[in-house]
């Protein structure tokens, strides 16, 4: 799924709220009556309010069909479901910043969320002294003091690894921490524009924000490329979260079929550095 995060409050879904989640799943709703209606979908990674995808995964579960059936998900000869005629009903229902990209049928062990193995999101600036192009302005956030991407990769890459990103994160009761940061690459596009790569296997609520808007401090001179890694180090939260519009979630791994199942039992088990 795609989706352009600016006028929704996130992708949950909140009563009286507009989300991806609650479009998503009154979307599935409106099927031919009688048949078996999804109660909810799973995501791959819930998004805060403002922030965009470009390759979200979300997966449901529906009963089996027969190969009379037809309508909103329709099924050949050998009970095959058509699901090419499935994404085009739901994106005919969908409002136009929400996309269905495509879909299959998975495995029972497939779970959007345990199953995946990382997570890739990109995060875009821009230090022009004017601001941001106007094209540009709900995908990158203006930053109103030249950036050195040299700086900006070293402070970055140590925080690469497994570490406790305590320091990067908002708390969550019984949530852990603990991530393996495996990659946050920064280069400049052009002349203006400087785009950050980062993935991980899992992140942390606001991790991805709160990374990004401490190495801009860095980027900018006002604090030195050792900083970051002291503030992981000292698992104090930081307050330099970036705002939520110049990030896009962009990708997420899963492993081949076979393997999903172990790869969700490792994902749900709580981790630790010991």
């Amino acid at each position: 799924m795609s989706y352009d995060g600016t006028d929704f409050c996130g992708w949950a879904r909140q009563p009286g709220q507009r989300t991806v989640q609650g479009l998503v799943e009154d979307a599935l709703a409106k099927q031919p009556p009688g048949r078996s209606v999804p109660r909810s979908v799973v995501v791959a990674g819930r998004t805060d309010s403002g922030v965009h995808a470009s390759g979200q995964v979300v997966h449901f579960d529906v009963a089996p069909y027969g190969p009379t059936d037809s309508g909103w998900l329709s099924v050949d000869a050998q009970g095959i479901p058509d699901l090419a005629r499935m994404v085009h009903r739901w994106n005919r229902i969908l409002p136009p910043d929400v996309r269905v990209l495509g879909a299959r049928v998975v495995p029972p062990a497939f779970d959007a969320r345990f199953s995946a193995l990382r997570r890739h999101y990109r995060y875009q600036v821009s230090d022009a002294p004017w601001g941001v192009d106007p094209l540009r302005r709900r995908d990158t956030l203006a930053w109103n003091r030249p950036l050195d991407v040299a700086a900006l990769n070293t402070a970055a890459q140590e925080l690469l690894g497994l570490n406790d990103f305590a320091a990067y994160c908002k708390p969550r009761d019984g949530a852990t921490t603990v991530r393996e940061l495996q990659r946050f690459e920064w280069e400049r596009v052009g002349r203006h524009l400087i785009v950050a790569q980062v993935t991980a296997d899992a992140f942390c609520h606001s991790m991805v924000r709160s990374l990004v808007g401490t190495l801009l401090m860095v980027g900018d001179g006002r604090r030195n490329p050792p900083w970051p890694a002291e503030i992981l180090k000292s698992t104090t939260r930081t307050t330099a979260v970036a705002p939520a519009h110049g990030l896009t979630l962009t990708a997420i791994d899963y492993p081949p079929d076979e393997e999903l199942e172990a790869r969700a039992t490792q994902t749900r088990a709580v981790r630790t550095l010991r």
